[in-house]
């Protein structure tokens, strides 16, 4: 269910194109909190050439603000704890954590802010923004899903969205890496990020 639905009326004068809004998508319009036990943050990464390790950051919070009736006016914040870093390998995570690349010591938040948002056609958006890791902070596009709305049985009022991103991990500065004997990495430079999100409106 898209936000917008055209619709032509032509008069005598010339033919003029208007946007009816859907009045049930315009209702969500305001303000949410992404919910984290309902909510995950994940990437997915080549390892070795030859297969994928995903993981996820379990700690984070952020915020939405939706407009129904014009999503461009849309805003997403996201803030992300590294240490919360998992990918059910707890070396692994250690070196996550360490100076080879988040040095969650020192760089303790990876934060998106939104600056512009897009209908793409459908339930497809386009949310376009700033992602700061280590303190560098280059633009990102997270094309995402609109999977509804719903009242839960605690009576909060719900949205869903599920996205993905794909980024190059050098250009935040994560550049650590290990050559391999048959040729190759250790670690792939792509980065696919993935994001399932659930929101709650606030009263």
């Amino acid at each position: 269910m898209g936000l917008f639905t055209r619709r032509s009326q032509t008069t005598p004068a010339a033919a003029v194109t208007t946007l009816e809004v859907d009045p049930a998508l315009a209702a969500l319009t305001g303000d949410y909190t992404i919910d984290p036990g309902h909510s995950s943050i994940g990437f997915t990464v080549r390892h070795a050439m030859v297969t994928n390790v995903r993981g996820s950051f379990t700690d984070h919070e952020g915020s939405l603000h939706l407009d129904g009736a014009d999503p461009s006016r849309s805003t997403a914040r996201i803030d992300v704890k590294i240490a919360s870093v998992s990918t059910g390998i707890a070396d692994r995570d250690g070196h996550l954590r360490s100076g080879d690349f988040f040095d969650a010591e020192a760089f303790p938040l990876m934060s998106f802010r939104s600056t512009a948002a897009a209908q793409l056609g459908g339930d497809k958006y386009r949310i376009t923004g700033e992602l700061t890791i280590k303190d560098v902070k280059r633009p990102l596009s997270i094309d995402l899903e609109f999977a509804g709305s719903a009242t839960d049985v605690y009576g909060n009022e719900r949205v869903g969205f599920e996205g993905s991103a794909e980024i190059l991990r050098s250009d935040w500065g994560l550049t650590w890496n290990a050559a391999l004997e048959t040729g190759g990495v250790m670690v792939s430079d792509k980065v696919k990020l993935t994001f399932d999100i659930s929101a709650i409106k606030q009263a």
